[in-house]
Formats: structure tokens, sequence, C-alpha cells
């Protein structure tokens, strides 16, 4: 049984819903996001409320029922407030420029890293050792953000590298002179 996947979506004022045939459509301030949800799915649109329901008790249903009702919720909440990720450049000489629609990334390896940005996301950068990822789409922006700290994950001798905002990296001791 589906605790998320039985909870009412309220939609905020200024956002639109729209469910054609299995199509879920969201438009807001900050854009539009579709979404084409199965048959074994029903989305109902109820008083400025979505609802989630499934048409039979099958194991694969079941476990589907809340991760489609999560979607759903989150492109309601990107198309009104968005979704916004931090990434933190550590080592001598490291950074980051974004440059129109591409990032240029200085990583000490013995060529610069231009990275196309994807539409539908912006990316800013305002000191050289910080990268701002902002965008409607959840997943799409998790992508970019993990595809940029990909590129050199921080190591554990020295700490170098790309990593999220706040994440804490384990430092190992280096070797031990005798």
């Amino acid at each position: 049984m589906s605790r998320v996947g039985r909870r009412v979506i309220n939609i905020p004022n200024g956002v639109k819903a729209e469910l054609k045939d299995n199509h879920v459509a969201v438009q807001g301030p900050k854009g539009k996001l579709e979404l084409k949800v199965p048959k074994a799915y029903k989305v109902e649109l109820k008083d400025n409320a979505l609802s989630v329901s499934r048409s039979s008790d099958l194991k694969g249903d079941i476990s589907r029922h809340g991760l489609y009702r999560s979607l759903i919720n989150n492109m309601i909440i990107g198309v009104s407030e968005g979704y916004s990720k931090q990434l933190e450049i550590q080592g001598v000489g490291y950074k980051a420029q974004a440059q129109g629609k591409n990032l240029n990334l200085a990583l000490g390896f013995s060529h610069p890293i231009i990275f196309p940005i994807p539409e539908g996301i912006n990316i800013k950068t305002p000191k050289p050792t910080q990268i701002v990822i902002e965008g409607i789409d959840k997943k799409l922006l998790g992508d970019v953000a993990s595809t940029i700290r990909a590129y050199y994950k921080p190591e554990p001798y020295k700490g170098k590298g790309v990593r999220y905002h706040g994440e804490y990296v384990r430092r190992k001791a280096g070797k031990a002179v005798v």
C-alpha cells in the first residue's frame, strides 16, 4: 500500500494543470512541463488538487504509484518555485566561468573542459569557485550537477575537486614517514 501515492497534490495559485488521456501538462510562472503517465494509473483534477490512483494491485503498479505522484508534485514545484543546486570547486587554480551557453571549467588538466549547458538550465558563477545551477526540471538539474561533479570528483587526500555545497569529503592520511 503506497502512502505517498495516496496523498493529494495541491496546486498553488498561478499554476495551471491540464489532463489529456495519459498526459499531465503543468504550466506556471517559471515554465511548462509535461509527463506521460502509464495507463495503469489515473490522474484526477478536483478542486484545484490532483490525485493519482492505480487500477490494479500488481506488485509493479503498487511500487510505482508513489513514484508518479512524486514526479507530478516535482513538476508543480518546479514551475512555481524552481530548483537550484550549488557546486563548490576546491584546488589551487581550479575555477569555473559561465560563457554564454557553455561552462568553462579549469580543473588542473592540460586543457579546459567546455560543458554545453542544456536547454532549460541556467548556470551562474558568482565566484570563480562556486557554480549555481537553476532550472524547473528536477531530474535534468540533478543530471547536470552530477555530470559536472563527475569531471573531477573530490579526492580524499587533499580534498581537491568539484563537490556539492555542504558535502563532507572524508579525508585520509598520506604516507607515513618511517
